[in-house]
């Protein structure tokens, strides 16, 4: 009988054979390879298959008092019949100010509403479960606030309000995000097509603020997308993906990771260090644990060392984080490169 590893070995060892069709050799001007990169990327993403709403139908559901600040929670359309949930954080007693604005992506999780280190209805989170997300440095928005930031939570599709298991994402059980590849798309590419729409949103409805530096963050899954998105969407101007980044190879080849985090043909034309030349020359702060499990060190190095060549060539900041625990957010860490590149 045939040992059952050995399937996915084989696949592992195909993998391992190829050279990204986008790799770059320096030849080739920048404007002309992110042109077709780009390009490339929105199609593997599915990004052609999304459907642009007519209106963004933008609600305010209610407003609440907030440990870290004044939450507003909204909704606006991205898809025809699809609502986004999200949260906008702003300090107590904010008068107007052009904040600068802040996206916030939560990972694997019950949603949202950890980067406000509240539950669902709003209440305070206490106990082990507070104690969990301030360790972890998941309360995102709450964080930001404190840095000066207006921030806009997001709920991820198949997470949260927008997942079916009130136990966790609905991703992570291999259903609701592998459906929508039947249609010719990807969970990551609904996930950046939500945040694209969110912008949109932020500029029309919250003119206040100042999206000319927004920054977007975030961690695990929540740091895939906010990569991905910054790959897809010039107006993010400084990206800062935790725990997300990394050779395919060493993570999700390698390793067990949810379905969500897999992009049909990816392979062929790009590794994560590769697509990295989409985001320059704007700012890319990756955050890595030492200890992460699930997104190695190694292959954070080796990943970072091929955005270093795209870096080098297309001009921009880069910057690697290293937090000395495992597979979680490093605020200190992260939010003093902030500063540091502000400051430049």
């Amino acid at each position: 009988m045939q040992d059952n590893r050995v399937a996915a070995e084989f696949a592992a060892r195909l993998f391992s054979k190829i050279t990204p069709a986008f790799r770059y050799d320096g030849a080739e001007p920048q404007e002309s390879w992110q042109t077709r990169a780009k390009q490339r990327l929105s199609a593997l993403l599915g990004m052609d298959k999304m459907l642009p709403a007519a209106e963004d139908a933008f609600e305010v559901v209610k407003e609440f008092d907030a440990e870290g600040g004044h939450a507003i929670e909204f909704k606006f359309q991205s898809e025809p019949g699809y609502f986004v949930p999200c949260y906008l954080l702003l300090p107590h007693g904010y008068d107007g100010e052009k904040l600068p604005a802040c996206i916030c992506i939560q990972g694997h999780s019950t949603g949202m509403h950890n980067s406000l280190c509240i539950n669902e209805d709003g209440t305070p989170l206490d106990g082990e479960k507070a104690a969990f997300i301030r360790e972890g440095d998941r309360d995102f928005a709450v964080r930001a606030v404190k840095e000066g930031y207006a921030a806009f939570c997001i709920e991820q599709r198949y997470m949260g309000k927008t997942g079916t298991f009130r136990e966790g994402p609905g991703c992570a059980k291999g259903v609701q995000s592998m459906a929508t590849v039947l249609l010719g798309r990807c969970a990551i590419g609904e996930r950046v097509w939500d945040v694209m729409r969110l912008i949109d949103v932020i500029e029309k409805h919250f003119p206040q603020l100042d999206t000319e530096n927004l920054l977007c963050l975030g961690n695990s899954g929540g740091g895939t997308a906010a990569f991905y998105a910054a790959c897809m969407e010039e107006r993010i101007r400084r990206a800062m993906p935790s725990c997300g980044f990394c050779t395919f190879q060493d993570s999700i080849v390698d390793l067990r990771h949810c379905a969500c985090n897999y992009v049909p043909g990816i392979a062929y034309d790009f590794d994560m260090g590769d697509l990295a030349g989409l985001i320059a020359p704007r700012d890319l702060i990756i955050v890595h644990g030492a200890k992460d499990k699930i997104f190695p060190d190694f292959g954070v190095r080796k990943a970072f060392d091929q955005a270093r060549i795209m870096f080098d060539s297309f001009g921009g900041n880069l910057m690697l984080v290293t937090g000395g625990e495992g597979h979680r957010f490093y605020a200190d860490q992260g939010w003093s490169a902030v500063r540091r590149l502000e400051n430049k």
